[in-house]
């Protein structure tokens, strides 16, 4: 079989094992932020950080909550980073923009932070602070869902089906996900371009 054969069934059997019933979860959580006036702030680093770019578009332009991603904005981004550390720039940007009770945190990570393997602390300590305010948490996470998956109040967590492909996976899922979530009857606020020309 070749490798790209490979990839592409692994993939069929992420999809196929992905828990429809969190995904309709979180649906109803960002609902529900829409509703109260709430804003949405994506959290996520490497490849990750990027899908939170495209993220914040979609949420704003199709399903109309008002969406935020820090790291869109180099240039604080690494004054926080030179000035205060890396495993601060989430939780002071949060603080920056008074995180409230009616937002929520939306986390694309693969491992979902995790302190004692020192793997994204930066997204542990946004976390608890938004436990601390009472704003609501999500994530797309894969592995175990590290401490997204703990504290989240609706998570999904990508199935590892080969410990070689995790992150590409991962990675690609985040996007398959949330693009069903901003298509979704419950949140679809406006028609998207190319399914509106005829």
């Amino acid at each position: 079989m070749s490798y790209a054969r490979a990839h592409l069934d692994e993939a069929v059997s992420i999809a196929q094992q992905l828990n429809s019933e969190d995904i309709e979860k979180i649906a109803d959580l960002l609902s529900d932020v829409r509703q109260s006036g709430g804003r949405l702030f994506f959290l996520g680093v490497g490849g990750s950080a990027g899908n939170c770019g495209h993220a914040v578009n979609d949420f704003r332009k199709i399903v109309g909550i008002e969406s935020y991603a820090p790291t869109d904005n180099v240039s604080e981004l690494t004054a926080r980073t030179n000035d205060e550390g890396w495993d601060s720039v989430f939780v002071e940007w949060l603080k920056v923009s008074r995180l409230k009770p009616v937002d929520a945190l939306f986390i694309l990570s693969v491992g979902g932070g995790n302190l004692e393997k020192n793997v994204s602390p930066n997204l542990v300590s946004a976390l608890k602070y938004a436990k601390e305010v009472g704003a609501r948490v999500v994530g797309i996470v894969s592995r175990d869902g590290g401490y997204t998956a703990q504290c989240a109040d609706a998570c999904i967590v990508i199935p590892v089906v080969n410990p070689e492909t995790i992150t590409p996976h991962a990675e690609a899922f985040q996007a398959v996900i949330w693009h069903l979530l901003v298509s979704h009857p419950k949140l679809k606020a406006k028609q998207t371009k190319w399914e509106s020309v005829r």
